[in-house]
């Protein structure tokens, strides 16, 4: 009994199924060196050598990042151009294939071309994420040493004053931050103290924080009165031109004589300090001018007053101030009363308290400025 023939029809169907096989299999193939890699020019000439090589064509072109493989030619082809978009549809680049002379893609090719583009698409949005992390990753090392930086240029401890207690604590909203506190001693004994607030937030704010401690300190230990020191700060940060004006410096410096028990203050466009006097209505120590490098050749005013025992003194930026909790604001006059209600001879006490009553204000939310205090009280006797 002879085999029973098999028909050109049935033959030619069988042929174009293993093509088809074979086509797929060459994209799985594809598709796999493409995500090889997460280099962007690697996933891009990758994808250009498999159609140079699977389709025997004489050339391949990205139109961005321009790129070419094998010989591109001016002359295109119909259905020649094959788009790579994102998940979104905006287009990444455009793949141009270059055919031989008189020909045209067959749909075989085409069907390829379009499913590697697909998968190319994938694979570069993939090298796009990688390449932001690389940058991401670099860019919040440099931060971290950033902040380690500027935590170090602050007051490592305060320094010990017979019948006082000092105390500071600041806490950036971000890596760093513009707030500014310290501490100079003098070659009589006496102290001079700042808290300062650069106008924004993040790396801005911090160089120029960190421009303003080197003023700060030149100045303190010259020697100059606290209004002129003010005055020559206003006058050395305008001159430094528009883009640091925009970021202007309020402060509010303090001279504490603790042989005299004297404190002399300055207020350069900062909050108000608050001022505790043993059996007086608390006090705010107002702005005598504004801020620093705001405006050319201002004129600045100090106040002077004994620091009787059991006096407090309590410096802030306006971190403090503006929290909030839904639309309440905590404010100054919240502020005034918690530090009223701090009774402790300890100031890093009082501090804390600030804080956690911050906090439960809140409701534990994040910290949305950066926020510094200084607390100065002279033990009762």
């Amino acid at each position: 009994m002879s085999a029973p023939s098999i028909s050109p029809t049935r033959d030619t169907e069988l042929i174009d199924l293993q093509q088809q096989v074979a086509r797929l299999q060459a994209l799985l193939e594809a598709t796999r060196q493409v995500h090889s890699t997460t280099s962007l020019d690697q996933v891009l000439m990758r994808v250009l050598e498999i159609v140079v090589r699977e389709l025997e064509m004489p050339g391949a072109v990205f139109t961005d990042p321009p790129l070419t493989y094998g010989m591109a030619s001016s002359v295109e082809c119909e259905n020649c151009r094959f788009p790579l978009r994102d998940k979104e549809g905006k287009l990444l680049t455009e793949l141009v294939v270059t055919v031989p002379p008189q020909q045209q893609l067959s749909i075989y090719e085409q069907d390829f071309l379009e499913g590697l583009a697909l998968q190319a698409a994938v694979a570069v949005e993939n090298a796009h994420y990688h390449r932001r992390n690389l940058e991401w990753v670099r860019v919040q090392r440099d931060l971290d040493a950033a902040r380690l930086i500027q935590r170090s240029l602050l007051p490592q401890e305060m320094p010990t004053i017979a019948g006082y207690s000092l105390a500071m604590r600041s806490s950036a909203c971000y890596e760093v931050g513009g707030d500014y506190v310290d501490i100079v001693e003098l070659a009589d004994g006496s102290h001079i103290m700042v808290v300062a607030d650069v106008a924004g937030k993040g790396l801005a704010s911090a160089i120029v924080s960190t421009s303003f401690r080197s003023a700060f300190r030149a100045m303190a230990l010259s020697g100059l009165g606290m209004e002129e020191m003010a005055a020559r700060m206003n006058a050395q940060h305008y001159a430094e031109g528009a883009e640091s004006r925009r970021r202007y410096v309020t402060a509010i410096f303090v001279k504490l004589d603790a042989k005299s028990h004297e404190i002399e203050v300055v207020n350069a466009g900062h909050n108000p300090g608050f001022l505790i006097l043993p059996g007086q209505p608390i006090r705010e120590i107002e702005a005598s001018g504004t801020p620093l490098g705001l405006i050319p050749a201002m004129v600045y005013k100090s106040e002077r007053m004994t620091f009787e025992p059991g006096s407090r003194l309590l410096l802030y930026t306006d971190g403090l101030t503006e929290v909030f909790r839904d639309l309440d604001e905590f404010g100054s006059e919240r502020l005034q009363n918690a530090f009223l209600e701090c009774n402790s001879s300890e100031c890093n006490a009082i501090l804390e308290g600030l804080w956690d009553t911050l906090h439960e204000f809140s409701g534990g939310a994040p910290q949305e400025d950066d926020m510094t205090a200084m607390a100065i009280l002279r033990m009762p006797s």
